[in-house]
């Protein structure tokens, strides 16, 4: 990295945290801490909601996966326009109708404090976990690029983001997030542009298109009834949709950004607008990993993009033989440009050449090869190193093909969506354990004062939990699945109990809670025995499925434990559908 690098890396962060600590500064009670006096604008609903989804995870880990893989992950948002409507339609009215400060309030008035305690309990470990991961994203970079210890790196992440949260508290969040929107968007389109520019003279985007689907990254769409696919159509459209549906309506880091709306309808415009933008969003992010596909076909690239697995194994006595498959794969992409550039001669000729389009597969084929031994000598030099290089890719090429300046500014980008996923993260927690778990449960009456205190300390604290979380934190498959991983092992049971809440007026407290108890001890049995004891990716069950089957069972469950074991409970019920 050059001075100037450096120098808007610096710059952009500073201001974002000293703009929103300076911005937002003096809550005077509970309500404005943790809603914003329900002063925040359609429009900047609509951008927090995708701030916050949109982590650094994201920006990492999305390109990368479209770089090995393709763009069928794309499938994996399908259900979210769908999610969109029906919490429009049906949780934001009801919140803002009781007035909610969090979701898991309305759970108490329809069922009963056991069930709205578990909700909340379930949000916190899971919200927890997920807010480590996104101080833990950017933190790899940054310790991968300046050689620095990642523990600090992740301290100095979370400390940042817990100044300007700690200080404003939602109003804070929305505020940066409006920034963080622009400094993001901004740099991925340059980015783009840039990839194009890079590729050789000769080849159109429609060319680029062309090789990139000759080497299976254009399969969008799948249809297949394989439950091994992670990523299908019907996975997508079924377990994408109960995933956004709980993320969206009943995760407390999504339900508090439009919470904080001025009206029903001006939160209603902001999830119809994160609906509409989502997926295009998402698909563009992909698009830029498969254009820095098609330009490592026409320049030098590593065997493992993950520089630490260099590292371990020019320090081991495996490095000659790690050096000969180095070299094979640089013949190796010598041929493929020949005939990727026979390919694109072709292709201005209008004739898609299938003998050539083999040729490119035969050679891909031979690459995969190369990079599975590569794997098996980074594992032998070190037994303890993540093979697994997605999340590196997009790293590789910002930090080795970037010009001056830009590196600072895509740096930016990472960190920024980190700061903004991990803010709402830990305003989320903090109004949780202050409203959810601390307020309710405490006997004596206290001030206004007391619990805007108690709900900044509990960000304080989450703040803190995250960091240690970071800390600990290692490569799953790669960072936006394990994100994902965790929020479908906990959303289904969570979402079922707000489904029998709103849509199952004859269902009462104890047959809720116990179906969610039983669904969500399920849940971890089917993770166990499914996904988890499968590292190689060779799951019987996409992680995706955990959330259908955790909402169907909680409700499922609900429905007869409620027609036998508790079928003489009545209760009052508060609202329903």
């Amino acid at each position: 990295m050059q001075l100037f690098d450096w120098i808007v890396l610096i710059v952009t962060l500073l201001f974002i945290v000293i703009y929103g600590a300076w911005k937002t500064r003096g809550s005077k009670n509970v309500e404005d801490y943790i809603l914003g006096n329900n002063e925040t604008p359609w429009f900047t609903v609509g951008l927090s909601v995708m701030a916050t989804q949109a982590s650094a995870i994201t920006f990492l880990s999305t390109p990368g996966q479209a770089y090995h893989d393709g763009m069928g992950f794309v499938q994996f948002y399908f259900g979210l326009p769908i999610a969109m409507v029906i919490i429009c339609v049906t949780f934001i009215p009801i919140y803002h109708k009781y007035k909610v400060y969090t979701a898991y309030e309305y759970l108490e008035k329809r069922f009963d404090l056991k069930t709205r305690s578990l909700a909340a309990i379930l949000f916190l470990v899971q919200r927890g976990l997920g807010t480590g991961i996104t101080i833990y994203a950017p933190s790899i970079i940054l310790s991968a690029l300046l050689g620095w210890n990642l523990t600090y790196m992740n301290i100095i992440i979370g400390i940042l983001v817990i100044i300007y949260t700690f200080t404003g508290g939602t109003k804070a969040v929305n505020v940066t997030q409006k920034q963080q929107m622009f400094v993001i968007l901004s740099g991925m389109v340059i980015t783009f542009f840039l990839i194009l520019h890079y590729l050789p003279n000769e080849m159109t985007f429609d060319n680029a298109l062309h090789i990139a689907g000759a080497n299976g990254k254009m399969d969008i769409v799948n249809f297949s009834f394989d439950l091994n696919e992670k990523y299908t159509f019907w996975s997508g459209i079924t377990g994408g949709f109960f995933l956004a549906l709980a993320y969206f309506g009943t995760d407390q880091s999504q339900v508090g950004r439009y919470l904080s709306g001025k009206s029903v309808k001006e939160s209603q415009m902001g999830l119809i607008m994160n609906g509409l933008l989502k997926v295009p969003m998402q698909f563009f992010i992909l698009l830029i990993g498969v254009m820095v596909f098609v330009f490592f076909l026409f320049n030098p690239v590593p065997l493992n993009f993950n520089p630490n697995n260099k590292i371990s194994v020019d320090n081991s006595i495996y490095k000659k033989e790690y050096q000969s498959l180095q070299n094979d794969l640089n013949k190796l992409s010598e041929d493929e440009k020949v005939i990727n550039l026979l390919y694109i001669d072709q292709l201005n000729q209008d004739y898609d050449n299938p003998t050539l389009r083999k040729e490119l597969v035969e050679l891909a084929n031979k690459e995969k090869d190369l990079r599975a031994q590569a794997r098996e000598i980074i594992k032998k030099a070190d037994s303890n190193s993540e093979t697994n290089d997605k999340d590196y890719v997009f790293f590789y090429f910002i930090l080795h093909y970037l010009p001056k300046g830009l590196i600072g500014l895509l740096l930016a980008v990472i960190i920024s969506a980190a700061m903004s996923s991990t803010a709402s993260g830990l305003n989320a927690l903090a109004s949780t354990t202050a409203i959810d778990i601390y307020k309710r449960n405490i006997k004596e009456e206290k001030s206004e004062k007391h619990f805007l205190n108690a709900t900044k300390l509990f960000t304080l604290m989450w703040g803190i939990i995250a960091i240690f979380f970071a800390c600990i934190a290692t490569l799953f498959e790669n960072l936006i699945q394990l994100v994902n991983i965790i929020g479908s092992i906990f959303y289904g049971t969570v979402l079922g109990i707000f489904l029998v809440g709103f849509y199952f007026k004859k269902i009462h407290s104890k047959a809720i809670f116990n179906s969610a108890i039983i669904s969500q001890t399920t849940i971890f049995i089917i993770y166990y025995f499914a996904i988890f004891i499968y590292p190689s990716g060779e799951e019987k069950l996409g992680y995706l499925w955990l959330n259908f089957i955790g909402g169907v069972l909680t409700i499922t469950l609900s429905i007869l434990l409620q027609k036998t074991i508790f079928r003489k409970q009545k209760e009052e019920i508060v609202d329903s559908i």
